[in-house]
């Protein structure tokens, strides 16, 4: 039977029960975990305000959950391959269960970090089983529709995630943002009951790289714990040594990567004109997004004002045009080439991350947050189907599995050093403006000193006690003022970087048709680009 046969006679044909516990499980299981990767930004003010928190430690919330899943998600994979995809998707659904109770629970701010590292050894279990899973039980002539039922209730999911999650802080508490999660992992696992197991044949099956990750993980969060230090003790000392460290680490990874059996980075793709440049476009591009959509956040709550339900709210506009565009841009890829689409996609994306940083003080939604959120979400709805294809296109069939994991998890890594990198300008930015905003003020001297001393919680810099109301309302603004400041200095330079990385599209794909590079034939339908920005939040992020 042709190609095209197989597929119409999959249209009528009823699947059978393992197929539909498998995408029932697939979906819940890898939208539970995409829901985490998104809502915990717009929960982070109310963290910062019940732990009395510094930005710099707050971070760590979402920095120790897309650590784990920047340096563990290749592995996770593997491990998949060789024990079976069930017991270890099953695995990391319990790990991620067990971690998002005591998320829920946690009495401080480090064990609620603890925690969410455990969450993102987890969701790295979890999240390359579910496609694993679709691709394993389903069908030549059903896998495409199966994979295109897990993408759209996964977009939906993941779209209505901050939402959701700006309606729980606003009508109880930020814990009930993780606490949601015990009884999604129980119907998960009773999902679970009726999927078979599957493992990879032959040479599919080799074992995982553990050396790499341990130096993976060892040197991004050695830089990225250096920077974080350097934006409140400054670049010199210990701050420096542990970034230096970082880099040593990651250059150690590089070095064991090119001498490994079986690396979990495979260095020769980077061979590849192609593949190298999509993912510093990658690089580039979602280190940007992550940054911004860190702040954005904290600007909407702790400067606009924005409720936590409002907040979340903000930015669908931009998931709903990734959700209803990506299909169509990436039918258009498939007749133009990536080539256009990658350059513009990244351009204008970069144009609405720049918008957004003149949101200043009290600037209506409709005016200034909306025109920025429509134009970077064009921007991302142009790229990730094209980036998708272009990674997978770049290397030939057998290695399509590894290069879209390589890619994904590059997102990862970069949401994860740019928010490091970005919090440092945002501080020196923010501890600059504001002292110069109090200088103009009519607070005392020691009322000035003591908010400049805990310039570390940004927005949520609190007034002192025993000022008049007037002069109180004269400290806010001027907290808020300086925090609009650093926020134009993040967005703007987020706003370049994603910029340059449509610039790195146009360079590096010069010679980029619509076939696949490197002379082989077929798909791969393993983890799919843009699986989190689809719905219009990284790291974070991705990212």
């Amino acid at each position: 039977m042709t190609k095209q046969g197989a597929g119409q006679a999959g249209v009528g044909q009823r699947w059978t029960a393992p197929q539909r516990w498998t995408l029932a499980a697939a979906v819940l299981g890898s939208g539970m975990a995409f829901i985490d990767g998104t809502v915990v930004n717009v929960a982070l003010s109310a963290l910062q305000r019940d732990f009395g928190a510094d930005v710099g430690s707050a971070q760590w919330v979402i920095n120790g959950y897309t650590l784990m899943l920047a340096a563990l998600i290749l592995t996770g994979g593997a491990l998949g391959d060789l024990y079976g995809r069930r017991r270890v998707f099953g695995l990391g659904v319990l790990i991620f269960a067990a971690a998002s109770g005591l998320c829920g629970l946690a009495p401080t701010l480090g064990t609620l970090i603890a925690a969410r590292v455990l969450q993102g050894i987890g969701g790295a279990l979890l999240i390359p089983g579910s496609l694993a899973m679709i691709d394993a039980v389903f069908g030549d002539a059903l896998r495409g529709r199966a994979v295109g039922l897990w993408s759209a209730a996964t977009s939906v999911v993941t779209v209505l995630g901050p939402v959701l999650g700006g309606v729980l802080i606003d009508l109880g508490s930020w814990r009930w943002v993780f606490l949601i999660n015990l009884p999604l992992a129980l119907l998960v696992l009773w999902c679970l009951r009726g999927v078979p197991e599957t493992r990879a044949a032959g040479e599919g099956a080799r074992r995982p790289d553990l050396p790499g990750a341990v130096l993976a993980t060892a040197g991004l969060g050695a830089l990225t714990y250096g920077l974080i230090q350097a934006g409140e003790r400054g670049l010199g000392g210990s701050s420096l040594l542990i970034a230096g460290l970082g880099v040593a680490g990651l250059a150690a990874f590089v070095l064991w990567e090119a001498r490994a059996p079986h690396p979990m980075l495979p260095l020769g793709l980077f061979r590849s004109a192609g593949f190298a440049g999509t993912n510093a476009l990658t690089f580039l591009l979602y280190g940007a997004l992550g940054a911004a959509l860190f702040f954005l956040p904290l600007n909407l709550i702790g400067v606009q004002g924005y409720s936590g339900t409002a907040a979340g709210t903000a930015l669908l506009p931009m998931s709903l045009l990734l959700a209803g565009l990506s299909g169509v841009f990436g039918s258009l890829a498939d007749r133009t080439g990536p080539r256009p689409l990658l350059t513009v996609g990244p351009i204008l994306a970069g144009v609405g991350l720049a918008w957004l940083g003149f949101l200043g003080v009290g600037r209506p939604y409709l005016t200034g947050v909306l025109p920025g959120v429509l134009v970077l979400g064009l921007g991302m709805a142009i790229t990730v189907a094209p980036l998708t294809s272009a990674v997978l296109g770049s290397v030939s069939a057998d290695y399509a599995g590894t290069a879209s994991g390589v890619n994904n998890a590059v997102s990862r890594a970069a949401g994860l050093l740019a928010v490091a990198l970005f919090t440092l300008l945002m501080l020196g930015s923010f501890r600059g403006s504001l002292s110069a905003q109090l200088a103009g003020t009519s607070l005392p001297l020691t009322a000035r000193a003591q908010m400049l001393g805990q310039s570390g919680r940004l927005a949520q810099v609190p007034v002192p006690d025993g000022l008049s109301d007037a002069q109180a309302a004269e400290g806010r603004q001027a907290v808020r003022l300086a925090f609009a400041d650093g926020f134009r200095q993040v967005c703007l330079w987020c706003g370049m970087l994603a910029a340059l990385g449509g610039l790195v599209g146009f360079l590096s794909l010069r010679g980029a048709g619509r076939g696949r590079q490197g002379g082989g034939a077929g798909e791969n339908l393993h983890e799919p680009r843009g699986e989190e920005i689809r719905a219009g939040q990284a790291a974070p992020g991705r990212r």
